[in-house]
């Protein structure tokens, strides 16, 4: 075949790159279709969880609130540091309030000036070492130590009380966290049995020695703890409001002992990943507590 003066004959260079671009698209064209198809078919594996946030909730009456995992542990220092001394549930109720004004009962190591902890002590006020403050079970116990001191905190106004312990430049901030801290004080000394729920994604292994040393820190001669044939721990104790303060204070510490599932006497509760699952009427009574673990 002739070429005119004005055609030039094809160039085989071109002509391969545009085979190659065609063999490129068509690759990708069939990769994106396998990952529509792999997503089509695994998105249940792939769905990211929805719902609450991880945590604890209590419930009484009407009222609902929530503490992350890491408020949660140290709610449980503070409560399980006033049962320890056989302090009434007031204690608690006050404790709670005043930790939550000052730290929203996170352990921080900063503050005004030199406050540091859950209760933002001040070593130049003589409440401890920096050290021995950013020791939950240490600054709790410091608290109650002073609280001790002020006349008529047994029945006095709870944010006037807090505030003769902490001398805060806002004395008056105590008491919007009173509602809070009456309704986890009062399901963690056992009070409002059945009331928390929590939600945990992590699903650590089991720790049995965790909640076992827990107990004994806390309730060195009252509660005992043993291993069921079934290989759940088994705590007993005479009180029923002792066993509803232990299935409780063990929940909210469940993330760290790899918790599964409670009984507190004629009540069960199970573990969720996403929802507040609820307490449930057990099919018959067990030993006061009993706590199953991964």
């Amino acid at each position: 075949m002739a070429y005119g003066p004005r055609s030039a004959p094809p160039d085989p260079q071109r002509r391969t790159g545009a085979l190659i671009g065609v063999a490129i698209i068509a690759a990708l064209a069939i990769a994106i279709a396998s990952i529509v198809t792999f997503i089509a078919t695994h998105s249940e594996r792939l769905e990211v969880p929805v719902g609450p946030a991880q945590g604890c909730l209590v419930t009484m009456d009407d009222y609902t609130t929530t503490l992350t995992w890491e408020q949660s542990i140290n709610a449980s220092i503070i409560v399980g540091e006033s049962i320890r001394r056989g302090l009434p549930a007031r204690a608690a109720t006050i404790a709670l309030v005043t930790a939550y004004q000052e730290s929203d009962l996170r352990n921080l190591d900063y503050g005004d000036a030199d406050s540091v902890g859950l209760f933002q002590q001040r070593p130049s006020q003589g409440w401890g070492t920096v050290e021995q403050i950013m020791d939950p079970w240490y600054s709790a116990g410091k608290f109650y130590e002073a609280l001790a001191k002020v006349d008529g905190w047994e029945t006095g106004v709870i944010n006037d009380v807090a505030q003769a312990v902490q001398r805060s430049a806002h004395p008056e901030k105590y008491a919007q966290h009173e509602q809070k801290g009456r309704a986890w004080a009062s399901a963690l000394t056992g009070y409002s049995p059945a009331a928390i729920s929590c939600i945990d994604r992590v699903e650590n292994p089991a720790n049995a020695a965790f909640l076992t040393d827990f107990v004994a820190t806390v309730w060195p001669d009252t509660v005992s703890v043993t291993t069921s044939e079934t290989g759940g721990l088994l705590l007993s104790t005479d009180s029923e409001t002792t066993s509803w303060a232990v299935a409780q204070l063990a929940q909210i510490r469940g993330q760290e002992m790899g918790l599964v599932s409670l009984q507190a006497i004629d009540q069960t509760w199970a573990v969720s990943s996403n929802e507040y699952a609820h307490w449930q009427p057990a099919a018959a009574a067990a030993a006061p507590v009993v706590v199953t673990l991964r």
